[in-house]
Formats: structure tokens, sequence, C-alpha cells
């Protein structure tokens, strides 16, 4: 299906709603990397006004990957609630927009709404509003989970402590993370990158962190961020396993890359089901995405970066996981160019989740050569704590020296707490308290070196 739309006396034409989406798509030098932008503001905005008149209906009737093709559009079509979106059926992508910004919109119907809305749906309508918008409407969505803590519920901020260290060295690890404890940081997940895949380190990483959960009887998960296929590994051999991660993308072909499929991760989600670890809920899957994956795996077969992103939910929202964060300004400049482009993304990225039911967090993060610095990442730190974010990272110094890029430290964690009146998660926050580490009123307290995390 082709689109068109005349303005004044030229006519802008799009042979296909995937050109129409990735026209209509705020400038991002992935997409001018990719040959799919608009030539000039004039396109985008023309492919914007059109994008508004295109009937949500439309995105049932016309993928943007072929059916037969690509898993992920299979799974896109097949999971639609079709009675959920009558909801919204008579729309048009702009009326959406209208409706998500209106007080119709309650936290209550977003929630009733979500399994009703697609991926390229969510996309489109991201791409016709502006910042304050995607704040608006993101922040009115709530989605909870749980496994030994509560994450998302209104008016708390998690984060995951992240003590990544370049040979995984145990001790280097451990004394990241007791740092990060006492700034009350780790109630998302103490989730560790390794240095390697190996499941021997992977298993003894595993260890430490139980032994140090269980000593101190912390109310937290533990994951170490190895491949599906080395968890699926150490299940079996009695490997204290939390969560289940892996990276995904939204197209078959970037999962392919990724060295996963819809199979493989169904095979790993049994696999943990069956140890039923949590204690207050088991939600136990953890995914990473960010725009610009599929790109650079050369598989984002002629869809623009954001779209690939939204899709990218969908394999997420599959598997009901705890925890999903975009590593946004991760990949570097050839996708997100600048800290203008990394916070739009960051807020799209939060949006399309949040509006598609997932508990979404976000790395707020940018690698050293591109145009970004820490200002711009302290801005979309605070954009996302009104936005309504459910987590962010808590690194050492905000310099994660293994995986060299900046993140959010321990110290932005408090800041936004304290700045926005948010706690930790509920059972983290007793415990916090308990320690010593905050007050009642949630005031962070000054440690001494006879605090027992020290001893």
């Amino acid at each position: 299906m082709s689109f068109a739309i005349t303005i004044g006396h030229y006519t802008y034409r799009f042979q296909d709603l995937k050109t129409l989406l990735a026209k209509a798509s705020p400038l991002r030098s992935g997409d001018v990397l990719a040959g799919l932008a608009a030539d000039s503001d004039e396109e985008r905005v023309a492919a914007q006004m059109a994008l508004a008149d295109v009937p949500l209906k439309t995105f049932l009737q016309e993928t943007v990957i072929p059916y037969e093709q690509d898993e992920i559009t299979r799974l896109i079509i097949d999971s639609h609630n079709k009675e959920v979106f009558t909801l919204v059926s008579s729309f048009t992508t702009g009326e959406l927009r209208d409706w998500l910004l209106s007080d119709a919109a309650t936290a209550a119907m977003l929630q009733t709404l979500a399994p009703g809305l697609t991926p390229e749906m969510v996309a489109a309508v991201s791409k016709l509003m502006r910042n304050q918008d995607l704040v608006a409407v993101a922040r009115k969505c709530e989605v909870v989970t749980k496994f030994r803590n509560t994450i998302g519920l209104k008016g708390r901020f998690s984060t995951r402590l992240q003590p990544n260290h370049p040979t995984d060295d145990l001790k280097g690890i451990a004394a990241s993370l007791v740092d990060g404890l006492l700034y009350g940081s780790g109630d998302a997940v103490i989730g560790i990158n390794p240095a390697t895949d190996n499941p021997a380190t992977v298993i003894a990483l595993l260890q430490m962190l139980e032994e140090v959960r269980e000593k101190y009887a912390i109310p937290v998960q533990s994951c170490v961020l190895c491949h599906i296929t080395t968890t699926l590994n150490i299940i079996p051999r009695g490997a204290p396993v939390d969560l289940v991660f892996q990276s995904i993308g939204g197209t078959e072909k970037t999962n392919a890359a990724f060295g996963v499929n819809m199979a493989l991760l169904q095979e790993a989600y049994d696999a943990a089901n069956t140890l039923q670890r949590g204690t207050v809920g088991n939600h136990f899957m953890y995914f990473e995405t960010g725009q610009g994956s599929s790109l650079s795996a050369n598989a984002h077969e002629g869809v623009d970066q954001q779209t690939c992103e939204a899709r990218a939910y969908a394999v997420a929202r599959a598997f009901n996981p705890l925890l999903v964060n975009s590593v946004v300004g991760f990949i570097g400049p050839e996708y997100l160019f600048d800290g203008k482009q990394i916070t739009r993304a960051a807020l799209e990225d939060h949006f399309c989740a949040k509006l598609l039911g997932l508990p979404m967090g976000m790395d707020i993060c940018y690698t050293n050569h591109a145009a970004a610095d820490q200002d711009d990442m302290d801005n979309l730190l605070v954009l996302m704590g009104v936005a309504g974010c459910n987590y962010i990272m808590g690194v050492p110094g905000s310099d994660d020296i293994m995986l060299n890029y900046q993140s959010t430290s321990f110290h932005d964690a408090l800041f936004i707490r304290k700045l926005l009146n948010l706690r930790p998660a509920p059972e983290f926050e007793q415990w916090l308290i308990q320690q010593g580490i905050m007050d009642e009123q949630g005031n962070h307290l000054p440690v001494n070196a006879n605090h027992r995390l020290l001893q």
C-alpha cells in the first residue's frame, strides 16, 4: 500500500508502510547510514502528517517484514489480542496519539490496552510525539514485576547494581558490590557482565553473589549476563540461577546474529521455571535491547531502527519478564550520534515498551566517541525519573571499566530519588532501614567502618 500527501503544490509519496515509518522518524544517524531517513526536514514532516492519517487497522494488514519470512512478525500477528484492540480499532495513528494524551487514557486503561497494540502501532504513534508527550504518556503507565522484591510501583525507583570487572576478579567485584549496597543500589538486580562466557567463571560469580545475598538476607535477585546457552548449560549443574538474561532484537535475523531464536528462548524459560527461586513472585527473564542492533548486524530488513527496537519488545513480552532495558547509547554514534539523539531514543524506547506492557528500565549511557557527555546523561536521568522509568544502572563512578562506556552511578540514583521523592523497592527499602543505610524518611545515612557489610 502506498501513501501520499500534498503540501502546497508538492505531493510526497511513500511506497509502503515500512518507508513511511522510516521517513517519519526523528533524525538519527543510524537511519541515515542505512539510507532510510527522510531526505529533508520537509519530507519528514510530510511523512509524519501522512502517518497520522493511517488507520491502526493498516498495521495488521501490512507488515514491515513479511509474515512468511520472519518469526517476529508471526509472533506479533499471532499473539495480537483482537478483542482488546476493538477499544481503539476505529482510530488513526494521530487519533491514538490524541487519546493517549487525554485524561481518558488512565493507567488502568493503558494496562488493559497493551495486548491490543502491536510494536509497529506504538512506534508509529511515538514518531508523532514531542519529547514531553512521550514523558507524559509513559508516566501514566505502571508495570509491576516480582521475584524477591517488587519492582515498578508508583513512587518507587530501582537500580541494577553493575559491579563489572575486566578480569572477573571476585574481590574486585565484591568491592564494587559492597559499595553499591551501601549507597542503596541493587534492588532491580545485582547484575554482572562477565568478561568471559566460560561456564566455570559464570558459576563462580553466581555462587559468590548467592553467598553474599544469603549471608546478609538481602531481598534481591542476581544475574550473570552470560549468553542464554551458557545459562542452559549451568542450570543442570546446580548453579544458583535467579534470572535468565539475553540480548534480543526486532528481526529474526538480528536474533540469529545474537545466537538465539524463539524456540531457544522458550527452552531457557522452561528450564528456569522449574527452579522456582522467587519468593514474592516468579518473573525471572531479563532482556536488553538497543536501537541500532539490527543495523549493526546487517539484519534490519529495510526497517528503521526505532521500529526494529519496538519489535524487540514483542519478543520480550512473550516471556513475561522481570526486567527489560534499552542500553540506549552503547552501540555508538553511528546509530545515535549525539546527546540529543540519545535522549530522544531513550524516551521513545521507554514509551513504546511501557505502552506494550513491559517493565522498562534504561541504561542511560554513551560511548566516549559519541558527541555526548555527562551533562546529557544528567538531563536524561531527570527525564527518565519524571517519566516513571522502572530502574537505571548503578555503576561505580559511572565508568564501567570492563565494558568501557559511561553510564549512571550510585550517586545518580540517590540524586533522582531525593529530587523526585522516590523510594527503592519496598522489600529492599526495609532491608536498607534495618541495616542502617537508610532512615524511615528515605534519607541516606553515613556508614562507619563498623557496619556489618564491611566486616
